[in-house]
């Protein structure tokens, strides 16, 4: 199993392994090119591997073990499906002489892995594992990225087998269908108002770059969705302004186009329900068009539809501005600006910053040119395992994890496999003590001077020690409470090897 995974480009997996994986922690000893990351939990194992494959563009296994540990990672297993980042889980089973006995930790692991991964088998024995091994990695690289879960029975890992498994072909994006870029550029023609609303892979720079200009030669407008698994934004990039979370927001800004074309995303939708408003995000008379499904290739439609409307020539980019730090107190805004003006050059920011930080995006457009990572599953609690994954894929660039102070105690067991590992992570915790999207939610659903029920969204009694928290965990950290004191705390981070935590009280 490990030389087929080696052989396929497989080389690092992020493990919380069990007695039923034994045999595979073993085997590493005999196989120096795979790398081997222990996390304390499995939802910082799935997370870290959805960052990391997000920033490699190629996937990372898992160890977990059996049933209960799949299902304690399966959270962020939802949004690395959501994102469509490629993983390969070598799940451990008991083995299959011991399967009939019923033991505590037995479970239907295939059952558990169903609703979260698109591919999943289990190994019959010793002598099918590398081949099934081979079956997983092509699962995970296909179609731009899919979980594929392998599940390992004991005596499948401790039998004997002679080969490895020979590569097999992943199944790639789905070309473009002539057809919708011929009705794609007969739309834009129309002059009727027409808005573009690109993901996944069209959010890169040169497929940014064929957006603009066809946004720019048929005045469409271009947004990304509210959250995307990989974003290439900052100064010198094409600009593009992304839909906004709250629902109400979001409609306002659609409501003038009487067209929406997809490329590569899904008509837009509200993420919850609320009484006596509408989940569709477009307005009523606006007709939705299907350039790219997230099964087909994005950046090669946006190509194809250039060439049909002939859109080439010069591209509008963002410019480069002085950023400087603001003065005063702590607020989002303030924020915002300060991240902006500290961000380095080719950094990688991940934003699980919620409520506190729904600002950032129009703040940080001018900052140095950077990648953007973001929840797109919704599952709350995987920013510090996205930064740590992100750091072992790309050790050469700096990364800035903003992380809300609810979110980020779903797994702040992250912080200790940075430590470990020594990882160039920054973890700017927006500390407002409390569930601040909840308490919005309260006022949306219609609810208001709840006392006992607002008491249940607060996080200070007591409050919790975030700096005391990421020192026990080996990581350098600080508390600030002025704006000057965050700026100058992450000018420090940026300059210095190794992680770092701030606390932002405010």
């Amino acid at each position: 199993m490990l030389a087929t995974l080696l052989a396929g480009g497989v080389d690092v997996c992020f493990a919380n392994p069990g007695t039923s994986e034994i045999h595979f922690v073993a085997a590493l000893d005999r196989f120096e090119g795979m790398r081997c990351l222990l996390g304390l939990h499995e939802s910082v194992v799935v997370g870290c591997a959805d960052g990391y494959g997000r920033m490699a563009g190629r996937p990372a296994a898992t160890m977990l073990h059996l049933g209960p540990g799949l299902a304690n990672g399966l959270s962020n297993l939802h949004n690395a499906r959501r994102a469509g980042t490629g993983i390969v889980n070598l799940v451990g089973e008991h083995a299959t002489t011991h399967l009939h006995l019923d033991a505590p930790l037995n479970s239907d692991i295939r059952a558990i892995a169903a609703p979260f991964t698109q591919w999943s088998k289990t190994a019959a024995d010793a002598s099918s594992l590398a081949q099934d091994t081979a079956e997983a990695m092509a699962a995970a690289r296909s179609l731009g990225g899919q979980i594929a879960t392998l599940i390992v029975p004991a005596d499948a890992a401790w039998g004997p087998a002679h080969r490895g498994g020979a590569p097999l072909k992943s199944i790639p994006l789905d070309g473009v269908q002539e057809t919708a870029v011929d009705h794609a550029a007969r739309v834009l023609r129309s002059g009727e108002p027409t808005a573009i609303l690109l993901t996944g892979g069209a959010l890169r720079d040169e497929p940014l770059r064929l957006a603009s200009r066809i946004a720019k030669k048929t005045g469409a407008k271009l947004f990304a969705q509210a959250f995307n698994a990989r974003m290439e934004r900052g100064a010198g990039r094409p600009p593009i302004e992304s839909l906004p979370f709250v629902a109400a927001s979001a409609m306002t800004v659609l409501a003038p186009y009487r067209h929406l074309i997809l490329v590569g995303s899904k008509a837009p939708v509200a993420f919850f329900a609320h009484p006596g408003r509408p989940s569709v995000l477009t307005h009523p008379h606006c007709e939705i068009h299907v350039l790219a499904t997230p099964r087909e290739d994005g950046p090669e439609a946006l190509s194809a539809l250039a060439g049909a409307l002939n859109a080439g020539g010069s591209v509008d980019i963002t410019p480069r501005v002085a950023l400087r730090s603001p003065r005063g107190t702590i607020t989002p805004q303030s924020l915002g600006e300060a991240i902006a003006a500290a961000i380095p050059e080719n950094a990688i920011v991940v934003d699980e910053s919620l409520t506190s930080g729904r600002s950032l995006l129009a703040l940080t457009a001018h900052a140095a040119p950077h990648d953007l990572l973001q929840n797109l599953g919704g599952s709350i609690g995987v920013g510090l395992s996205l930064a740590t994954g992100a750091a072992i894929a790309c050790p050469d660039r700096k990364v800035l994890c903003l992380e809300s102070d609810g979110s980020g105690l779903y797994a702040p067991q992250a912080l200790w496999t940075q430590a470990r590992e020594s990882l160039n992570v920054t973890t700017l915790i927006f500390s407002n003590r409390a569930y601040a999207v909840l308490k919005h939610e309260l006022h949306n659903m219609g609810v208001n001077n709840a006392a006992r029920a607002s008491a249940v969204l607060e996080l200070d009694r007591p409050p919790i020690d975030w700096v005391g928290l990421a020192r026990s965990f080996g990581v350098p950290a600080e508390r600030v409470e002025t704006i000057e004191d965050v700026h100058a705390a992450l000018i420090r981070a940026m300059h210095t090897d190794g992680p770092a935590l701030i606390e932002a009280l405010f």
